[in-house]
């Protein structure tokens, strides 16, 4: 699907360098040079990611554009030259996403991450802390703006009882002085099963207390704004914790996911407390693809990744419910948080199905097996490994593709 960006600029440079920048951060800008060029696009009811506007137009100098967008439910950026503060206060009294000096031509550079904030905004969901319904409303309008989805919560008790039964929320804004459980007994609690970099928290108070900021801060959360702030000085901080949530997602999955297929890698299975811990009965298997070396030899190293790449993707489909984990080469491991029957039946099925796929790859088509070792077993992981290894060695000797359980 198309990021259509609508554009409304007069300036010829401003609107080769806005088309060259958009473009190559896979938007598809739309543009009209007036507010009756904006009106006409409009009529046509296009989806616009976003409206980039020039304050001043030839058939409106004093923003005016601004509110014709915003009418359309448009969000806004808007581009000026006029860095005065009467202006600045002017556009950022209205609902807009954000304002771009436009002082030079490498300003508009800046742009693209105001739009990939946007963007990646989507993905987010944040809860709103505060037993006062004005400023949860006020939050809520700032943050929904932005693109993000947003909770509440009227104090810290219902706070902790919505994280646990929301498992997608990325970050918590909450108020220090509250019933019940105030801001920083919030981030403890919370603090005591979230990293910074799973779910990131700003606190927030209205209190003039010296050292507030430091005990936020030391309790775990990211950031501190002091109550009334700034809207875009919020925006600031907002986008930049997520950022830095972001940065540190990506991190931890580089560090612990296979960069081929995007399964979990070994770092992470062993380091997994369901996988640490022998306190119940537990099924592991390992499998391995059959003559994969073979495989190389007649396709090409390339079609051997792109098989492992499948065999990957049939493993997530097949047990969502599992740890499933590239051990190296063409072994996998798959973890089952439990003994159940069930769990033997579904590797069957699976092997059964993998044996029966043709891949087209490349105008070659391809087929492949696996042989699969199982242990069901209340021992320490690596027995069980152990174990489940002897299995697909035999498995191996019986023929290949083929299930051994012990």
């Amino acid at each position: 699907m198309e990021k259509k960006i609508l554009v409304v600029e007069d300036s010829r440079i401003f609107k080769r360098i806005l088309e060259i920048e958009l473009r190559q951060a896979g938007y598809f800008p739309v543009f009209a040079e007036s507010i009756q060029e904006t009106q006409e696009l409009l009529k046509k009811q296009e989806q616009y990611t976003c409206a980039i506007l020039d304050y001043c137009l030839p058939d409106g100098e004093n923003g005016e554009i601004i509110d014709v967008c915003l009418k359309e439910n448009l969000k806004v950026i808007v581009l000026t030259a006029r860095m005065d503060e009467v202006t600045r206060s002017k556009v950022l009294s209205k609902p807009v996403i954000d304002y771009v000096p436009k002082d030079s031509p490498s300003s508009i550079a800046s742009l693209i991450p105001i739009l990939q904030r946007l963007e990646n905004n989507k993905c987010h969901t944040v809860l709103v802390v505060d037993d006062s319904i004005t400023a949860r409303h006020y939050l809520r309008n700032l943050l929904e703006r932005q693109n993000l989805t947003v909770l509440e919560a009227v104090n810290g008790i219902e706070a902790i009882e919505m994280i646990a039964s929301h498992q997608n929320i990325s970050l918590i804004i909450t108020d220090y002085d509250m019933p019940k459980l105030n801001g920083i007994g919030v981030i403890k609690k919370v603090r005591q099963q979230f990293s910074p970099g799973r779910l990131a928290i700003i606190g927030l108070s209205a209190s003039n207390e010296n050292a507030l900021t430091a005990k936020f801060i030391k309790a775990g959360a990211n950031d501190f704004l002091t109550k009334p702030f700034n809207q875009e000085e919020f925006y600031c901080r907002v986008h930049s914790t997520l950022n830095l949530l972001e940065s540190e997602r990506q991190l931890y999955k580089m560090a612990n996911t296979d960069y081929l297929t995007q399964c979990w890698n070994r770092r992470y299975f062993f380091n997994h407390l369901s996988v640490k811990r022998a306190l119940q009965s537990r099924s592991v298997a390992i499998l391995d693809i059959d003559f994969f070396k073979k495989i190389n030899d007649t396709y090409g190293h390339h079609i051997g990744d792109m098989v492992l790449v499948d065999l990957a993707k049939h493993l997530r489909d097949f047990f969502p419910d599992a740890l499933v984990a590239r051990f190296g080469g063409e072994e996998f491991c798959i973890h089952f948080f439990n003994d159940h029957p069930n769990n033997l039946i579904r590797l069957e099925k699976f092997r059964s199905h993998i044996a029966q796929l043709q891949l087209n790859l490349l105008n070659q088509t391809v087929r492949y097996t696996v042989s699969i070792g199982v242990v069901v077993d209340i021992q320490p992981i690596h027995d069980l490994l152990s174990t489940a290894d002897q299995c697909l060695y035999q498995a191996k000797d019986l023929g290949r593709n083929r299930l051994v359980i012990k």
